[in-house]
């Protein structure tokens, strides 16, 4: 579905992008991660062809990318583009002739996509009184209106509480199911792990690991990871090292990679002696594999 070969984008001397090369597949969610500042927004913005790469080659279903290509693209990007004092029906309505609908299909397009963001009961109801939860579905409805090929979600859950969360998640996989192509760009690695077939992690503008959650894991040598809060730290990670486990820190937490897995009284067993407050297993995540790849 969409094709980059070897994009390259100077901001002035400052290399943006440095022969990107990634392929997303029809039909499947693609995870675009990395740091502030790794060329996502970059990358975007070149697909939307608001800037021209200095090199390389973009094509979408099969056609070189163009102002003609636009119309294969829907956008929602991380705020709201809405009219609060507008209803949501009226939105649509201001998208759909954007993109050149109108007549009967414009208004059948418009009902079909309130209806598949669940907001058929709200048509006429003014944006500025839905809760922000529906407002971003309602922000992921004006980039489906015209039902483009490739739909990109940039940071579609920042800002919201858990549960509008969970609805923006339940909406992506509807889409997914239905055969929507979709890129979408996030900070939440969990969001990632749970909608994402494929990932790329970007870093200084190319992508330095790519794969399905399975083929990452491969990244990190460990059959486990524990978690050990102890008030020897010292002790612990030096006793670790005699049994060969990698040691990691995650945040204010001391993280100890196993070879093999291992039972949780044996693992308890290895740091005998050492005052231990508590130890947990986790299995290896893509916070893990993330923060491995681009330290």
């Amino acid at each position: 579905m969409l094709q980059i070969k070897n994009l390259s984008k100077f901001y002035g001397n400052r290399l943006v992008l440095q022969d990107l090369t990634l392929h997303i597949r029809p039909g499947e969610v693609y995870g675009l991660l990395g740091p502030n500042g790794a060329g996502k927004t970059t990358t975007i913005n070149i697909l939307c062809n608001l800037l021209s790469p200095d090199s390389g080659e973009i094509t979408i279903n099969n056609q070189p990318i163009s102002k003609a290509t636009k119309k294969l693209l829907g956008v929602a990007t991380q705020e709201n583009l809405l009219y609060k004092s507008l209803s949501c029906e009226e939105n649509l309505n201001f998208f759909a002739r954007i993109y050149g609908l109108s007549g009967q299909e414009r208004r059948e397009q418009v009902r079909a996509t309130l209806k598949a963001v669940k907001l058929a009961d709200r048509a006429k109801c003014p944006v500025e009184t839905l809760s922000g939860g529906m407002q971003r579905r309602l922000n992921i409805a004006a980039a489906l209106v015209h039902y483009p090929k490739l739909l990109i979600l940039d940071e579609p859950t920042t800002g919201l509480d858990i549960e509008a969360r969970y609805e923006i998640w339940e909406l992506i996989k509807r889409l997914k199911n239905q055969g929507m192509t979709i890129l979408l760009t996030t900070h939440l690695l969990e969001e990632a792990e749970r909608l994402c077939q494929r990932i790329g992690i970007l870093k200084n503008g190319k992508i330095i690991a790519e794969g399905s959650l399975e083929q990452l894991r491969k990244r990190i040598p460990a059959q486990d990871i524990i978690i050990v809060q102890t008030p020897e730290e010292d002790d612990a990670i030096a006793r670790a090292s005699k049994y060969g486990f990698t040691y990691r820190r995650y945040g204010n937490d001391i993280a100890f990679w196993l070879p093999k897995h291992l039972e949780l009284k044996e693992i308890i067993a290895c740091f005998d002696g050492i005052p231990i407050d508590s130890i947990s297993r986790q299995a290896v995540r893509l916070e893990h594999i993330y923060v491995e790849v681009t330290k």
